[in-house]
């Protein structure tokens, strides 16, 4: 596995606090997103073929689309770039619809969250949220759809958080994770060309909390739902499977639960992810969910594959035809920087390899050939040890 480094960043810390890397392939070239605002291009040699450094904060999305690279960015102007061979040919700031900073602290400013292209279109999804006087959360997002000469299609406003979003034949489904106003739909799902809503969709269960990922399987729509940490497969006539992914259970005196973070699907079927345990009450817990930190397969008719351990919080994953990778960050309560890398899994057969890194794991892509891997530095609170450094990984597959 080779390796270049991406500069210095201030170490990540025993707690996840999001996003600020991301890496995608674009033909041959690796792009990757850096915290300190720059998109910095590779050949598969690792030499640097362009940068750009006029982005002011972390570039948090990155996708291929229409023989270039769109850029989306955490930052006071939640800004988006469009590059073809290095080349800017536009750039959208998100904020001018979202709204400026309540605060010019990480977590208030827009926030490109997602993006994914077909054909001559892009579809982004960004958001910004505030804090009352009374402690509770608002929110204004859009989603959109943008031509490649940056001419804006249709909008998609709404009072709730979009997390993720997917793209099939003419649909655009978006997962919306918290949602305290009106909006009150896990799921909406809009029409390509004009951004109307085709369907909605919501898990049961309580709270402000409902989906956590989306993905397309055959036509269907494969969702990890944070209401009721279920994993669902809905068709046309509605839920055609669902299964039990990390709900509620006794471990001693408390209940405890882990919520399902991530779903991609392939044709070969569907793989979920889950992230760290919570206890019903409060945040703090010993006890550990069984099924935390761990992906699980299952084929298209809703039967399970396998399963295994992650070890860490995955920020994002990737998928290709048959492979899904899943990168383990920080374990935030066991803190085992052994676990710090990437597994690779078969969608039908479950694990198939893995890679161990020093820091830990944040962004991966991969294709037909090749995994690339963004891994960052980190520092326990109970350590006197800097795990890793900021570089950009490739393997050969």
């Amino acid at each position: 596995m080779s390796e270049v480094g991406l500069g210095g960043v201030t170490p990540a810390g025993s707690r996840q606090l999001g996003r600020r890397s991301s890496v995608c392939f674009a033909g041959e070239t690796v792009v990757v997103g850096c915290a300190d605002g720059s998109v910095r291009a590779f050949d598969s040699s690792l030499d640097e073929l362009w940068r750009d450094d006029d982005l002011a904060g972390s570039v948090v999305a990155l996708t291929d689309f229409a023989g270039g690279v769109l850029a989306g960015e955490r930052g006071a102007n939640g800004t988006l770039t469009y590059y073809v061979d290095g080349a800017v040919r536009w750039r959208y700031r998100t904020a001018a619809d979202l709204g400026a900073p309540q605060q010019d602290t990480r977590f208030f400013l827009p926030f490109v969250a997602d993006a994914a292209a077909t054909g001559d279109r892009v579809y982004v999804a960004s958001r910004r949220y505030e804090r009352g006087d009374d402690g509770n959360r608002t929110f204004v997002s859009v989603v959109y759809a943008f031509d490649d000469a940056g001419d804006v299609q249709w909008r998609h406003r709404t009072d709730a958080s979009p997390i993720s979003l997917a793209v099939d034949d003419g649909r655009v489904a978006v997962a919306y994770n918290r949602c305290p106003g009106t909006h009150r739909d896990g799921l909406a799902v809009l029409d390509a060309e004009t951004g109307e809503v085709s369907r909605r969709w919501d898990p049961p269960g309580d709270g402000q909390r409902r989906v956590g990922d989306v993905a397309f399987l055959d036509g269907r729509l494969a969702v990890a739902s944070h209401a009721d940490y279920r994993g669902y497969v809905l068709g046309g006539d509605g839920v055609e499977w669902s299964v039990d992914l990390a709900r509620p259970v006794e471990r001693g005196d408390e209940r405890v639960y882990a919520y399902p973070n991530h779903v991609r699907a392939t044709a070969d079927g569907v793989v979920f992810v889950t992230g760290n345990t919570f206890p019903e009450d409060g945040r703090e817990t010993d006890r550990r969910h069984p099924n935390e930190h761990t992906a699980v397969g299952f084929d298209a008719d809703g039967n399970r594959r396998w399963r295994s351990s992650v070890g860490g919080f995955a920020h994002a994953v990737a998928a290709d035809g048959h492979r899904v990778v899943v990168p383990a960050a920080q374990h935030f309560r066991d803190r085992d920087p052994g676990r710090h890398g990437f597994d690779v899994y078969g969608v039908q057969s479950g694990p198939e390899s893995s890679e161990r890194t020093p820091g830990v794991v944040t962004a991966v892509a991969v294709d037909a050939n090749r995994i690339a891997a963004v891994e960052e530095p980190v520092a326990y609170h109970d350590g006197d040890v800097e795990h890793g450094a900021y570089r950009l990984r490739l393997a050969e597959t």
